[in-house]
């Protein structure tokens, strides 16, 4: 989550609302006026209109005549009000009219003068715990729009971190002050190498805050014991008059365990509303603070007892604030289990000898010792032993995978049986497990529409129920003589009630939940406003090679002829096609070498180009190729003889003469095999064809099922594009059962039927390797790459990553984004209308001042983090036959 939930046209927000195209915060400068970024540079306003000042890193700007150089380039856009360039500190400081021009256009013009402009800034991680709600993350980005130096910073309620970008004149010193100014702990940062502490949600329930909540709890409890049970023994302590009217002050034992209750519960209550008024910012605790210290205003005042609500006030809402709390460690602790896949140490064999030391310290090049049941520590390559490993923590494969020398292995695995040495090929930053933490982390900063709608929404609610608070509490008293007490109460219930934290943190928490929940089952969605985006979609378009294919060509079928078997075929095209480097021949070499057939010597080798190879095996000539080939060799196809029990021969023979056993290849056979796809490659001698053997790129097992999944799931437009011929892709498409296919496309091509696709629908996600497939990934308006687990492109590229090579894949991440949408709407509908319906009940006393923050306020958030945590229970369905 990025800011606060504000919105720059509320001026009780507190935030400046600014944001970019992804909903992260553009903060402003200390001075009021907005700060934001270049590419490389830092931009100011100086509160004054549209003029804004960026300071750009220009390095190579060392002496005068660079410094002019530099200006007068800069100085042909127009709108520069002024130029300050410092030779000494190599920086350029540019004042202009953002009406007229950008810090990027400013940057362009420095380029073109000769000098590169360095990006010198930096970026660091803080760990906030306490900042779990909108209102907290409010709270510290106004306090860090004071900070000199400060480019950008994102608050992430969820995770509980603040991530900013600094030029070299701030420090993290600096950042951290500032939110502790705010009022909140920074426990570690990125910089030391903190983990920011393991995030434990039943050390809620021991914190100092909750030892404070129960122990004001226990005050509330003697207070109702003496104010309603033991009345006779609840005497007055202290009795004067009222210091701003005529009515007399008398505190009962009750009361003073009242007023105990809030000096307790409502110390931590009253502070944060401090740093919430010190900052600007109209959040929960501010209100908390005004409508408790107006009930004891009230109560010594005016005489008019209202210690009991005070207290109710103090501890209910501590309890409030500790289920908060809870309920989003739990949420923060989906994300924290993915970085608990990964060991701190690692074992190193260095020197002929096994040491352990961190993994931090295990550098490219080392060979790493894995034992059974132990993780695999980094990225790297078997060098030496045989083993299962367990991928699901990367890929989501159920399965362990065999591994043996040369295969590689993920970071976080777990070595399930055998010994094995890996050689490291990644830094431990740089490994696959530590990209998916990055990725997932930064996904949360990208908003959902749904998410912005509800931020641009609260920023209303909040100063029209406080309104309608005072009105609730002020006119009936004024003009129709209601007792002022009773009509106080309802307005300081309505003061609770003002607060948006429920609805505004129910879209991220959810978002959260789907993201981690996603990633631990081997697929990492890259933002949000992915995840919505693909619940949506209405129409999905796959890639056939490598996607609803398995992308390697196989031999499907054998067909010996004329008394020959099927080791007699595949040893001879073995022999005919170990030299050609075609993929065919690859295929058909390697089912030959699976069938451990006796090798026959091979000479005078030759390829015929468009038509086949032929070579003299064991000192007869052999042929291998397209039918057409043998044809001209003056062979009757239409008229050959299966050997019995050949392969297809049964559903393919034909009474051509006297024997039963009759082939007619150019008319039955060969087509046959055609239309499902294959590739069929004759084999034999000048004299006599001694087999036939059918090549395809197999459809993958679940490829068929997946489709069919999908369709279930509501998915009623699947499309098949490939650059394969018609035939081909024909038959692929008849085995899946997508909808429609097209042929024989570029891969411009593959863009325009995508635009053509979505133009027709209301959304489009385009299945691929995120390789090839990377321009029609990116112009879908969902993209998803599958196998990516050891593809840099395909995790760069793809908006969703399946790691694993697994189609059942997409129907789980569908149903899980379909799903997340919906319970995005529960949530928001909900807590707005439970608001509301309080709300509006609270006027006719139908609603107590503890059930507004029971219900109103920590049941809500309960609720909707619940709910979102019911993402987790989905799981992907193994649909491979």
């Amino acid at each position: 989550m990025n800011d606060a939930g504000s919105d720059p046209s509320s001026p009780d927000s507190g935030s400046c609302g600014c944001s970019d195209d992804h909903g992260n915060h553009v903060h402003e400068s200390h001075d009021g006026g907005q700060r934001g970024e270049s590419e490389n540079g830092d931009i100011v306003a100086d509160g004054a209109g549209n003029r804004d000042v960026v300071r750009l890193s220009v390095p190579d700007m060392d002496c005068p005549s660079c410094a002019g150089k530099v200006e007068t380039s800069v100085r042909k856009l127009d709108g520069i009000d002024a130029i300050d360039p410092q030779v000494t500190t190599g920086t350029l400081t540019v004042e202009f009219d953002a009406t007229e021009t950008d810090a990027a256009a400013v940057e362009n013009r420095v380029e073109k003068a000769g000098y590169a402009v360095e990006d010198d800034s930096s970026e660091v991680t803080l760990s906030v715990p306490d900042m779990d709600c909108a209102s907290c993350a409010g709270k510290i980005e106004n306090a860090l729009d004071g900070v000199s130096g400060l480019r950008t910073y994102d608050t992430r309620p969820t995770t509980g971190t603040v991530v900013v970008t600094t030029d070299p004149s701030a420090s993290v010193s600096d950042v951290t002050a500032a939110i502790e100014t705010a009022g909140y702990d920074v426990v570690g940062t990125s910089a030391d190498e903190t983990d920011g502490g393991s995030l434990d949600s039943e050390s809620v329930w021991r914190s100092s805050r909750a030892l404070k909540t129960w122990t004001s709890g226990v005050f509330v409890a003697l207070g109702l014991l003496f104010e309603f049970l033991l009345v006779g023994q609840n005497a007055t302590v202290v009795g004067a008059g009222g210091l701003l009217s005529a009515g007399t002050i008398e505190i009962t034992i009750a009361d003073v365990a009242f007023l105990l209750a809030v000096l307790v519960g409502g110390q931590a209550i009253v502070t944060n509303g401090y740093y919430s008024l010190r900052n600007r910012n109209l959040d929960i605790d501010l209100l908390m603070s005004v409508a408790i210290l107006g009930a004891l205003a009230v109560s010594v005042g005016f005489g008019r007892s209202l210690y009991l609500e005070a207290a109710t006030l103090a501890f209910l809402f501590s309890v409030a604030e500790l289920l908060e709390r809870y309920s989003m460690d739990k949420a923060r602790n989906s994300l924290q289990e993915l970085m608990d896949l990964s060991p701190d140490e690692a074992t190193v064999k260095r020197d002929g000898e096994e040491e352990t030391i961190p993994v931090d310290a295990v550098t490219v090049g080392d060979v790493v010792v894995v034992r059974p049941g132990e993780k695999i520590p980094m990225d790297g390559t078997v060098a030496d032993g045989e083993s299962a490993v367990n991928q699901a923590p990367i890929t989501g494969e159920s399965v362990p995978v065999d591994k043996t020398t040369g295969d590689e292995v993920f970071a976080g695995t777990i070595n399930e049986g055998g010994y094995l040495e890996v050689e490291v090929t990644s830094d431990a930053s740089d490994n696959t497990l530590s990209r998916i933490i990055d990725m997932v982390e930064e996904a949360q900063g990208n908003k959902t529409e749904r998410e912005q709608f509800v931020e641009r929404f609260a920023a209303y609610y909040t100063p029209v129920v406080l309104a309608f608070a005072v009105l609730v509490a002020v006119v009936p008293p004024l003009f129709f003589a209601e007792p002022w007490v009773t009509w106080f109460v309802y307005g300081l219930t309505l003061v609770v009630l003002s607060c948006p934290c429920a609805f505004v943190i129910s879209t991220p928490v959810t978002v959260v939940s789907g993201i981690t929940s996603a990633a631990k089952n081997g697929v990492l969605i890259k933002g949000g406003n992915h995840l919505e985006a693909m619940g949506d979609v209405e129409a999905v378009a796959f890639d056939k090679t490598g996607t609803l294919t398995k992308g390697e060509l196989t031999v499907t079928d054998v067909i010996p002829l004329n008394g020959n078997t099927e080791e007699d075929v595949l040893r001879c095209a073995h022999g005919l096609e170990s030299r050609s480097e075609h993929p065919i021949g690859e295929a058909i070499v390697a089912e030959a070498d699976g069938a451990n057939v006796t090798k026959h010597e091979i000479d005078d080798f030759e390829s015929l180009t468009g038509k086949g190879v032929r070579a003299d095996l064991s000192g007869t000539t052999h042929y291998a190729g397209k039918p057409g080939l043998f044809e001209s060799l003056g062979f009757e196809l239409n008229h050959v003889h299966a050997t019995d029990g050949g392969v297809a021969a049964a559903a393919t023979t034909r009474d051509l003469c006297e024997r039963n056993d009759c082939l007619d290849l150019l008319e039955d056979a060969v087509p046959s095999l055609q239309s499902e796809g294959k590739t069929v490659v004759l084999v034999g001698t000048e004299d006599e064809l001694e087999g036939a053997i059918a090549v395809a790129d197999e459809v993958r097992d679940d490829a068929k099922a997946a489709v069919q999944r999908l369709r279930d799931l509501g998915i009623d437009h699947l499309v098949m594009l490939t650059g394969d011929n018609e035939r081909t892709a024909k038959a692929i498409a008849e085995q899946v059962g997508v909808d429609e296919y097209r042929a024989g496309l570029l891969p411009e091509e593959k863009v325009e039927a995508i635009e053509e696709l979505d133009s027709n629908v209301d959304g489009t996600a385009m299945v691929g390797d995120g390789i090839n497939d990377a321009p029609a990934l990116a112009t879908a308006t969902v993209g998803v790459a599958m196998g990516a687990a050891g593809t840099d492109t395909a995790l760069e590229t793809a908006d969703i990553a399946l790691m694993a090579d697994d189609l059942s894949k997409l129907p789980y991440v569908y149903d899980l984004a379909h799903d997340a949408n919906g319970v995005i709407r529960q949530n928001v509908w909900t807590s707005l209308a439970a608001k509301a319906a309080l709300a509006v009940a609270v006027p006719f006393g139908l609603v107590p001042i503890w059930a507004a923050v029971l219900v109103g306020d920590a049941g809500m958030t309960t609720a909707v983090t619940g709910n979102a945590m019911r993402l987790s229970r989905i799981r992907p369905e193994n649909l491979r036959e």
